[in-house]
């Protein structure tokens, strides 16, 4: 029966990557029950059993997070172009229902993103891709490394996590200001606080470029700071990093206590070595980093 099961999670799992790899092309019925080898008489029904979705609202919704990203953080891009690649026909069509769902024109949230209904928006998605996408970390996943010091450009976010968005608009273009471009210059989240604290307010983080190079604020809040060197713990996560929560409790509720080591006295962290949506969302990769004595 669990054989079966893993299976069943299996075939859906590679529905959802090839769905994340052909957000440009036609994914219609056939293709998609043939890239899980189901009927397709019955997979329109199994794929909404399984995520609470039907097909198209789930590729609607996903090539909808793509579109609101390549708005917000990719400026290069034109509205018309991402209407087109999200399965729109004309703009106008695109900005109605980007507006219908999350209260703002394409231009609009380009500009200035309200990120609290667009974070409602996508609960279902979240929902749905959670189903088969929860990591099991084992201790063959963890290596202790020695991380050499590396000075850092600083954004801090402080304050509501609903924001953040905001902020890393911010930090992207500066960055891009600054000629700091990611392939060249790595990306790290520094976090100061829990994902969840009690209070809103108490959320914390530092939007972190590595650079060695005179810091030119450019009128932003920017800090030279140093991701301190020495032993740490890393975890390799692949797919969905929106939330790493999940493989920071892993090391600190598991690997820590059961490895015999000690954490030092710097906060953990992760560098992103990969963004969506310049790939697609499961091959997206960060590596997380435990201080360690």
């Amino acid at each position: 029966m669990k054989a079966a099961l893993q299976n069943y999670h299996a075939r859906m799992q590679r529905v959802l990557d090839h769905i994340d790899r052909h957000l440009d092309d036609d994914l219609d019925l056939d293709a998609l029950s043939s890239v899980a080898a189901y009927s397709k008489y019955h997979f329109h029904r199994q794929f909404t059993a399984t995520f609470g979705l039907s097909v198209h609202r789930y590729i609607q919704l996903v090539r909808m997070k793509r579109a609101s990203f390549r708005l917000a953080y990719r400026d290069a891009q034109s509205i018309t172009d991402i209407a087109m690649d999200a399965g729109y026909d004309a703009p106008d069509a695109f900005a109605r229902a980007f507006r219908q769902r999350f209260g703002q024109s394409p231009s609009s949230f380009r500009k200035s993103p309200d990120w609290e209904p667009w974070l409602a928006a996508f609960g279902p998605l979240d929902t749905a891709r959670s189903k088969l996408m929860q990591r099991t970390f084992t201790t063959d996943d963890v290596i202790i490394r020695d991380v050499p010091p590396t000075p850092v450009a600083i954004m801090e976010h402080r304050g509501d996590p609903t924001t953040l968005g905001a902020t890393i608009q911010r930090f992207i273009a500066w960055r891009k200001a600054a000629g700091l471009h990611p392939k060249t210059s790595p990306t790290f989240n520094v976090w100061r606080s829990e994902r969840c604290p009690a209070s809103a307010a108490d959320y914390s983080v530092d939007l972190c470029v590595g650079t060695d190079q005179p810091i030119k604020a450019n009128g932003e809040q920017i800090k030279a700071g140093e991701i301190p060197g020495g032993r740490c713990a890393v975890l390799r996560v692949v797919g969905n990093t929106d939330n790493l929560e999940p493989a920071a409790l892993y090391l600190y509720r598991d690997w820590l206590p059961a490895s015999g080591e000690e954490a030092r006295d710097f906060p953990i962290y992760c560098q992103r070595m990969s963004f969506f949506p310049e790939v697609p969302e499961h091959e997206a990769v960060a590596e997380l980093f435990l201080p360690l004595k």
